[in-house]
């Protein structure tokens, strides 16, 4: 119809004829990432929606500051180092929906499914409890008790892809110290790293960093996780693109039977 303004999700649903070759180098080229990496100040007060501030308990109509320059470079650090990892499970399930030709939302929610898991993204939610924990008073063995005692290993500790830290972590750390909860947030993280590295020899990972970030700067806990996503889905969005220049199908394993 004449006048009718285009549908930007049937664009979006379409798939690229010639979409670019290489997975995460070409994020920084696609238009939907960069909104994720350039959170900016937008003067020194600003109002959020009622919606918004009822779920943080917060009375509606009420007014709060803006974020400070720090806390808005340590998420925009946060971003940028999550856009992508490797072959993560929520990336392959990803590149698994894009293979069989799936558009770009169903693909992204295949990600969202898989990462919406313990051992994923799930885990920055969890290490936030345990640093909640230390942070009012408990105990870093008896936190950590309390953790196990949910299952899934140490929140916070420990990757498959690295012998020693996770090297997220020690870029994401230095930037925490001058957040308006900083100094006690990095007391409560060096608190439980010496008993983690003394009884279990391991070391932390982007989940604790991302933990002690929404402390640091009072955000709720489960800021760690939605950063996580947030960054996280630049990422995936790349891996989509490239995926749809591969040939289809090509990630349908054929499963071998081993049986009597």
């Amino acid at each position: 119809m004449p006048g009718r303004r285009p549908d930007r999700r049937r664009a979006f649903r379409q798939r690229p004829p010639h979409p670019p070759r290489g997975g995460c180098g070409h994020v920084a080229r696609m238009p939907h990432a960069r909104p994720l990496v350039a959170v900016r100040r937008r003067g020194h007060r600003r109002h959020r929606g009622d919606h918004a501030l009822r779920g943080r308990g917060i009375p509606p109509g009420t007014w709060i500051p803006a974020p400070s320059d720090p806390v808005v470079a340590a998420v925009n650090a946060a971003l940028v180092l999550l856009i992508d990892h490797d072959l993560a499970v929520s990336t392959f399930a990803a590149r698994v929906a894009a293979s069989a030709r799936a558009d770009g939302y169903a693909a992204v929610s295949a990600a969202l499914g898989a990462a919406d898991s313990p051992l994923h993204v799930s885990a920055a939610t969890r290490t936030a409890r345990l640093l909640a924990r230390v942070r009012r008073g408990l105990e870093p063995e008896r936190a950590l008790a309390e953790a196990l005692q949910e299952g899934n290993g140490i929140p916070g500790f420990g990757h498959p892809l690295y012998d020693s830290v996770d090297d997220r972590a020690d870029a994401l750390f230095p930037l925490l110290a001058t957040l308006p909860d900083g100094e006690g947030t990095m007391d409560a993280v060096r608190r439980l790293q010496d008993v983690v590295a003394d009884r279990a020899r391991l070391a932390p990972n982007v989940d604790l960093a991302l933990a002690a970030l929404a402390s640091a700067a009072r955000l709720p806990e489960d800021t760690a996780a939605t950063v996580f996503v947030v960054g996280r889905t630049a990422g995936w969005i790349a891996h989509i693109a490239a995926e749809y220049a591969e040939p289809a199908m090509r990630l349908r394993p054929r499963g071998e039977y081993v049986g009597p």
